[in-house]
């Protein structure tokens, strides 16, 4: 797994990813093209998404049955068709029915995830994950921008023709770079179906990834739900640009999930989960003095919002090291319960934070962010565990000095049992004379 092959992997998470969020940026546009309105010109944006959605469902559980390699090419040339089906679409219809197939489609880099973690050694593990998670981060963020500026100058068309040269090249690539692997299990289509719900049945640690991304997400989605409304109302009196600004203090996540990734490969996922969801609430508590308004209010939201991007992709990071290394022959299908979980909470924090904003403003968004945390913490183990068959009085004594106490303690103890036999003298052997 050379740095190569890692930034390789990285572009492809940036490029699938990105596929689903630079229509935003062009609905407009996509509307004066076609002589729509603003309402319907956004079935196009719920289209890419509902589509992908439906492909982690349908399609990631085959990255377990078919080769990486012959599956991400696959993903990448359907995905580089549709695209181009999209942008050369006469009428709103066909483009939202090219739109559904791209978001099916663009699940590459839920793929990425299982090859990855079989390519590389568990010890760094960690850190490949976190800069995967940073091409999609980039991905993310970049598209928008890359769609809005290339859209004003060619017209709506002109991005989704360019992605579609973008897909089909990194397909060709693909092809040759990425290493042949064979597939992880024989079952069949519905078999493969069904597994991601029998693993959460039987896996506690999956379940417990999937609560602590799931509660997370809720938050991260309820914040920036709401924080359109908060801005552009009497409070601040500003324009949705803001918002977009404001979401660009996001590309700090990008520097930050590599680091997470090799605390993960130092000290394990619980600490960096519990390190994330404390950041989570201390980032509800600042986001709360957003509602005073002004400039004040304004830096708060930018820190807030900066530190609850940060622990949530950090933990994700955290929770994906720990799901990849539970079922190395059934990544796939984690993947797919872990990311349906993540999707569905963040769904459902969508609509929350709605709610919250109706009843109690934004206090009461923040307060559903804090709760939300909290929830999280209390599934989190509070001590580490001893080790198996040690228990209570039954562990070792030994002194608090730390590293040199437990091995003196382990010197004595060896010692014990290879202590020296007493020496049997020889027979004396008798003169002759007393003979």
């Amino acid at each position: 797994m050379s740095r190569r092959m890692v930034l390789l992997l990285a572009v492809t998470c940036a490029v699938a990813v990105g596929n689903i969020y630079f229509p935003q940026a062009i609905g407009p546009l996509v509307a004066d093209g076609l002589r729509v309105s603003g309402d319907s010109a956004a079935m196009v944006v719920t289209a890419t998404q509902v589509g992908y959605t439906a492909g982690i469902v349908l399609l990631v559980p085959l990255g377990d049955r078919i080769p990486h390699r012959t599956f991400l090419v696959l993903l990448l040339g359907l995905t580089g068709l549709a695209l181009f089906a999209a942008g050369c679409a006469p009428a709103l219809a066909p483009l939202v029915a090219a739109s559904a197939l791209v978001g099916l489609t663009t699940v590459a880099a839920q793929i990425v995830g299982p090859l990855a973690a079989g390519l590389v050694a568990a010890d760094r593990r960690g850190a490949v994950i976190g800069t995967l998670l940073s091409g999609s981060t980039g991905g993310m963020l970049l598209a928008r921008t890359f769609s809005g500026t290339l859209g004003e100058w060619l017209g709506w068309r002109a991005p989704y023709l360019v992605a579609a040269v973008l897909a089909l090249l990194l397909a060709t690539v693909l092809a040759f770079a990425v290493p042949a692997t064979a597939p992880a299990s024989r079952q069949s289509y519905p078999a493969l179906l069904a597994e991601p719900l029998r693993l959460l049945r039987t896996e506690p640690e999956l379940r417990r990834s999937c609560w602590y991304q799931a509660t997370v997400f809720a938050g991260f989605s309820a914040v920036w739900t709401c924080l359109a409304l908060l801005l552009t109302g009497p409070g601040y009196g500003l324009g949705a640009q803001a918002v977009g600004m404001l979401a660009l203090v996001g590309g700090a996540t990008m520097l930050c999930t590599p680091l997470a990734g090799r605390l993960v490969d130092r000290r394990g996922p619980d600490p960096v989960n519990l390190s994330c969801l404390l950041g989570v609430l201390l980032s509800a508590a600042i986001l709360a003095l957003g509602a005073l308004g002004g400039t004040a209010g304004l830096a708060a939201l930018t820190v807030g919002t900066l530190l609850l991007d940060v622990a949530m992709q950090s933990g994700m990071v955290a929770n994906q090291a720990r799901v990849y290394a539970l079922r190395p022959d059934a990544r796939a299908r984690l993947n797919t319960a872990y990311m349906t979980c993540a999707y569905l909470g963040g769904s459902a924090g969508s609509w929350l934070g709605v709610r919250a904003w109706d009843r109690a403003g934004w206090w009461g968004v923040c307060a559903l962010v804090a709760v939300l945390a909290a929830l999280a913490l209390a599934r989190h183990p509070p001590v580490p565990r001893p080790p198996r068959g040690v228990r209570g009085a039954d562990a070792p004594q030994t002194p608090p000095s730390g590293r040199r106490g437990g091995q003196v303690a382990v010197a004595d103890a060896a010692a014990r049992p290879a202590a020296r036999p007493e020496k049997r003298q020889p027979p004396r052997k008798v003169p002759s004379s007393e003979r």
